[in-house]
């Protein structure tokens, strides 16, 4: 005697939309990995904040690199922004993802360092990340206060460090230096990593306060952009700000934007050019959406990895 089966018509339809969705997320993931997240771009910003008199200065905002040996793509895309012929590089840290990296890392940056530039480190400029759940990222902020003491990949920073320096790019880890460039006086004031808790402020350099005998750009650089580091250096007078850190959430929704910022930062300012109140002033804050992804999530969904370039010119009515 034979039996015949049979198949309730709303259990198939959940059958197929289950298998639809993960087909489709399957299908995002993949597309995070293998496409998006060499998928470079540039974004292009216009700011005038340059003394009266004064000629376009173009600005090249570098941040979270995140660079691993193999890293083939990444390197010819980063050798080829030399292409853009900056008056000044910035780079805001979490250069590495590996403890190999540091080698093809500046080989890739070294037609960048023909051109002045300044640094900031991250943590994954001292650390290279552990491996652990990838959607972690999406749970908050990482702790890493504390993380020296029992990470077992510590990262030569110096060799690094001494790289850049090499290259003639200016340490701003907790210090203030002025540089001229293009006929201005650019006063920097930076600081070492506040997502591991390392800032110090350094003020600015001598003479930036005479304003009217010597005009200066104050430009501030952090890697992480926690808000009592934006209120401290728009408080202190800060022209602009750049910083990175964020990824510009690495994972975002079409439509709505960033699920996180990995600090204190709202998400819709995540990446991108924002003014920043505090103290009674405003100054223009920009954070790179960064060019890699970590190790340990190597995927990128509607937040394509990126370089800024800022076009700076003479304030209105100079």
């Amino acid at each position: 005697m034979s039996t015949q089966r049979t198949h309730h018509p709303r259990l198939t339809a959940l059958g197929w939309t289950a298998g639809a969705a993960a087909a489709a997320g399957a299908g995002c993931v993949a597309y995070g990995a293998l496409i998006e997240r060499n998928w470079f771009t540039i974004r292009e910003e216009s700011l005038a904040i340059l003394p009266a008199g004064t000629k376009p200065f173009t600005v090249l905002h570098l941040s979270d690199i995140h660079f691993s040996p193999g890293d083939h793509k990444k390197a010819a895309w980063l050798r080829g922004l030399a292409r853009l012929r900056p008056d000044l590089v910035v780079n805001t840290g979490d250069n590495l993802s590996h403890p190999k990296a540091i080698r093809p890392l500046l080989a890739a940056l070294g037609p960048l360092m023909e051109f002045p530039g300044v640094f900031v480190p991250g943590s994954n400029d001292y650390f290279a990340p552990r491996f652990k759940n990838p959607f972690a990222y999406l749970g908050g902020p990482s702790k890493l206060s504390d993380q020296g003491k029992r990470h077992p990949h510590v990262l030569d920073t110096a060799s690094l460090h001494a790289g850049f320096g090499m290259g003639g790019w200016v340490d701003l880890a907790n210090r203030a230096q002025s540089i001229p460039l293009a006929g201005i006086r650019f006063d920097f004031s930076g600081v070492d990593d506040p997502h591991l808790g390392r800032e110090r402020y350094a003020g600015w350099p001598r003479g930036s306060a005479n304003q009217h005998t010597a005009p200066h750009v104050k430009v501030a650089v952090a890697h992480a952009p926690y808000q009592r580091v934006l209120d401290h250096f728009t408080a202190d007078g800060a022209d602009l700000i750049l910083a990175g850190h964020t990824h510009g959430g690495q994972i975002c929704i079409p439509g709505y934007g960033a699920l996180v910022t990995n600090c204190d930062l709202p998400t819709w300012r995540a990446k991108g050019l924002h003014d920043w109140s505090a103290g009674g002033r405003t100054t223009p804050v920009n954070v790179s959406g960064g060019i890699g992804t970590s190790r340990t999530a190597p995927f990128r969904f509607a937040c394509r990895p990126e370089a800024v370039v800022l076009r700076l010119t003479a304030r209105p009515g100079a």
